[in-house]
């Protein structure tokens, strides 16, 4: 029942925000409550929306290269082909591992959990980095879309300026000042 309810109210959010926008304007207030309601539903601190689970993988593990350094991470064989990419791009070794897996699994040794078959309540855990996705083939189905639930001070603001190409939220490029 609160997943249906949170499913729908979910919905309610992107398609009712969808069509009040105005002028192709990102609308941040809809970004902030759907990542607010992310919060709320899986337990995480923060939860910060990406285009895609790929791009969500990508942003966490070239963060923790720069974090701890380069590391070797193994996937399971069995995985989306853009896992893989998003572990070389960011910098890091590959390797894969004989697994069968059931909805997540982890980047190992890194903490973060490929988490794009899986959306259920109190699902976060903590100091993790859990990468969601909103396929329409997926459990939140939006059509495209992924968020990065995770409880780091840190990461948080660097995240939400490498989700909009380095760019401050609700400042219009043309104003926008670059750290």
């Amino acid at each position: 029942v609160v997943r249906t309810l949170f499913i729908e109210n979910v919905k309610e959010l992107m398609i009712g925000s969808a069509m009040r926008a105005v002028g192709g304007r990102m609308p941040y207030s809809v970004v902030k409550k759907f990542e607010s309601e992310l919060c709320r539903y899986t337990g995480s601190k923060y939860a910060v929306t990406v285009n895609s689970c790929t791009m969500g993988l990508l942003i966490v593990c070239a963060y923790l290269r720069l974090k701890i350094g380069t590391q070797t991470v193994s996937v399971p064989r069995y995985t989306y082909c853009s896992v893989p990419q998003a572990i070389l791009l960011s910098g890091h070794r590959l390797a894969f591992r004989d697994e069968s897996w059931l909805g997540l699994y982890r980047l190992d040794p890194l903490p973060v959990f490929d988490c794009a078959r899986i959306l259920t309540g109190k699902m976060f855990r903590p100091e993790t980095f859990m990468v969601l996705s909103f396929h329409w083939t997926k459990h939140l189905k939006i059509g495209l879309g992924g968020a990065i639930l995770h409880d780091d001070d840190e990461a948080d603001p660097l995240f939400r300026r490498m989700r909009f190409d380095g760019r401050a939220e609700n400042v219009e490029p043309k104003y926008d000042t670059f750290p």
